[in-house]
């Protein structure tokens, strides 16, 4: 296991999409996984280094709200813009005033997470990608508030305010203490080593705290 890190995460919205819900989008109860490594990957990512996400503290209530937003219908093909990239002429635009559909969004408010997390070096690390160099890169990234895009939680509208946490984590209260609470299955991340296959997991809210199994890489299917 590599270097670990605790990182808070917090904003005014979130919505972690439910994969099975195809019309209109639903969040999952907290953040998933997935959502908590794409944050720790804005702040700090190279191909050397993959980040772990080990639990998930949820610091505030569960509270949800409803609205509805404006979004286009389809996306620009992606043979279109190949057939661009070869120099053929292709109509590559997308009007909005054409291709504008409303739809509801059951998403979170005011969340607030601890993300405790490691990274691990990959096969494409070189000699002088030591864990140490990686280590101290994040943490002087996370306290100055460096990242290299904005993190976003779950959508890239509602953007997430994160601050290093270097102190012990009991410190840091739940408004689930005291309570074990089921959130049924949840989306683990994707495998893109085994033809972007999705994993999901049993998530189980102890105090607050889920802790997130370790996804087995390069298979197909997930029990």
């Amino acid at each position: 296991m590599g270097y670990g890190v605790r990182l808070k995460v917090w904003g005014d919205y979130a919505c972690f999409s439910r994969p099975e819900m195809k019309t209109e989008r639903v969040s999952y109860d907290v953040i998933t996984p997935s959502a908590a490594r794409g944050i720790l990957e804005a702040i700090h990512w190279k191909p050397a280094i993959r980040w772990v996400v080990d639990r998930v503290k949820v610091l505030n209530e569960i509270r949800f709200d409803n609205i509805r937003r404006n979004e286009v219908g389809n996306k620009i093909p992606a043979r279109n813009v190949k057939t661009a990239m070869g120099g053929q002429p292709v109509h590559l635009a997308q009007y909005v005033t054409e291709d504008r559909q409303q739809r509801a969004t059951l998403l979170l408010r005011d969340v607030a997470y601890v993300i405790e997390a490691h990274f691990e070096l990959t096969n494409k690390a070189l000699e002088e990608d030591t864990p140490e160099k990686h280590y101290s890169m994040f943490l002087r990234r996370a306290r100055t508030g460096q990242c290299f895009h904005r993190p976003y939680l779950g959508c890239r509208e509602f953007p997430a305010q994160f601050e290093l946490i270097e102190t012990d984590l009991s410190a840091v209260p739940s408004f689930y203490d005291g309570q074990e609470i089921d959130l049924g299955w949840m989306l683990l991340d994707i495998d893109f080593d085994a033809d972007m296959t999705p994993h999901f997991f049993r998530a189980v809210m102890k105090n607050g705290v889920i802790d997130v199994p370790r996804m087995e890489r390069g298979k197909t299917a997930h029990a």
